[in-house]
């Protein structure tokens, strides 16, 4: 089969840091690719060198596409050619509707005007290619991101693609769509769309790719067929060592009760009517890592944010207990006073500022911490930022470059490094290596271990069970707002936890 796209030697250089050293990458015509490697191998980079993004003459080295020289100094200009790429953050305008999203800038129109009878109906053409059914009217804001990443691949196929590239795109998915997904990106190989897929899931790769090319430090490890892709490798050539231990050995040192939820119950923000945490009781031991399990839409978020000053929720009642008094949480500040922090599932847009330095956004939930008379100290400031650059190994050569030019896991990183500076005795992890690459997960899964070494409680929101089953000492499992059952180190499988969230609510006591 021959070579639709040939990256050869690509080189790309950011202001203090070389993110791409002597990249090669052979797609052929009608595969799926898949690109492998930890945050900040350089995947995304690579991928927008490819896309226009960083155009022609501001990267090192030679792209060919269909057999020429490829001279992009767009992204409109890699369009042209078919090139589209799907970017992780989706490039949708929640307000407008499927159909103008899908035309925006690509417009159906006569004479200046825009032919809406045609451009309704070819959405609904395009709509049936990706499996949906929804109007073209419909606001792209009343749709799940299931849908809305469907409707990013109905944009790309609105302009003809040929080559297309997706960046994670299953990271904020559900199982179900997650699937369909796939099933989508198989359907379209079997029409001749070639596909480049950047993923950490390795059964998703595992599931579509023809061949695999991993990236480490910027730079090609390997490219593998079919045949040759299996989970033990791939991690190896991601991280550069054997990850037989996929968890951090620890030997727990569990001591007294430090945080007690008695009687929990909250209400929805919006459906006054729906009860959403149903008398939910729980603590966390000193020294203690306690897993919540349980799928998407149970409740556990809800839960935490709940518990970390009616961040979600209303009406919300019961107690809250910390070394056996009870506290206030009704207000963040007051959680905070009270000895708990709250790590989002949603670092982007709830738990950091991505425009402002590494320095802002870790002392931002303890500004008190670096101030003296209501005045900012900035050079004691710098000076935290610093400690925890360090401790914390996020990869960055300044504490004052900007977040949002941080891979994932060291974004995750910085998110931990501001509640840390809270000195929290307990801390609510919620998902907190979603969209990580294994090594980052095993840096994350030493910081949980270090905290719990040093006496505090950490509360661990995941789904994936293995995960939960490798770090936690007890389980908690959640369905439908109520806590189903609770599973010791010892006991817990994913076997026995998915009974408990199938169980029916009637059963419990």
């Amino acid at each position: 089969m021959a070579a639709l796209l040939e990256m050869r030697g690509i080189g790309k250089v950011f202001p203090g840091v070389r993110a791409l050293d002597q990249v090669n990458l052979s797609v052929e015509q009608g595969e799926i690719h898949a690109i492998c490697g930890e945050n900040g191998a350089g995947k995304s980079t690579l991928m927008k060198v490819l896309s226009g993004v960083y155009p022609h003459g501001t990267y090192e080295g030679d792209i060919f596409y269909d057999g020429a020289l490829l001279t992009n100094k767009s992204i409109s200009d890699s369009e042209k050619k078919g090139i589209i790429i799907i970017h992780q953050e989706l490039a949708l305008v929640p307000l407008l509707s499927i159909a103008e999203n899908l035309f925006l800038g690509n417009e159906v129109a006569q004479g200046g005007r825009i032919n809406w009878a045609s451009t309704f109906q070819k959405t609904r053409n395009l709509l049936q290619k990706v499996g949906l059914d929804e109007a073209p009217a419909t606001p792209v804001e009343k749709l799940g991101v299931g849908k809305q990443q469907l409707i990013e691949i109905a944009k790309a196929l609105a302009k003809d693609v040929r080559l297309l590239i997706l960046d994670e795109p299953t990271a904020a998915l559900q199982e179900n769509d997650s699937q369909k997904l796939l099933d989508l990106m198989l359907e379209l190989k079997a029409q001749g769309v070639t596909q480049i897929i950047i993923s950490h899931k390795l059964n998703e790769i595992r599931r579509v790719a023809d061949r695999v090319t991993i990236i480490r430090d910027g730079s090609t490890v390997s490219t593998l067929t079919r045949d040759e892709v299996n989970e033990d490798r791939i991690i190896r050539d991601m991280v550069g060592r054997d990850m037989a231990h996929r968890y951090p050995e620890r030997t727990p040192d569990i001591g007294d009760v430090l945080m007690e939820v008695k009687g929990w119950n909250v209400w929805h923000q919006e459906d006054h009517s729906r009860q959403m945490i149903k008398d939910v009781n729980l603590t966390v031991r000193k020294g203690e890592i306690v897993g919540i399990a349980g799928l998407m839409g149970t409740g556990r978020t809800e839960l935490a944010m709940s518990l970390f000053g009616r961040s979600w929720g209303r009406n919300a009642s019961g107690e809250v207990r910390m070394h056996g008094r009870t506290v206030d949480t009704s207000t963040v500040p007051k959680a905070v006073a009270a000895g708990l922090a709250y790590v989002t599932e949603d670092r982007k847009a709830l738990g950091l500022v991505l425009e402002e330095p590494i320095v802002t956004n870790v002392t931002l939930a303890n500004l008190p911490g670096v101030s003296k008379n209501g005045i900012l100290n900035k050079a004691q400031e710098t000076k935290v930022a610093e400690g925890y650059r360090q401790a914390m190994a996020i990869r960055t050569p300044s504490v004052q470059q900007r977040v949002m030019n941080l891979s994932g896991g060291n974004q995750q990183k910085v998110v931990l490094s501001k509640w840390l500076f809270t000195e929290p005795e307990v801390l609510i992890l919620d998902e907190p290596t979603r969209g990580i690459d294994v090594g980052a997960k095993f840096e994350i899964y030493g910081i949980m271990n270090k905290l719990a070494a040093e006496g505090r409680g950490v509360v661990m929101i995941s789904s994936e069970m293995p995960e939960l089953l490798g770090m936690c000492d007890r389980i908690y499992v959640m369905n439908e707002g109520r806590i189903m059952g609770e599973l010791s180190r010892e006991e817990a499988s994913q076997e026995k936890i998915m009974a408990l969230i199938l169980k029916n609510e009637s059963k419990v006591a």
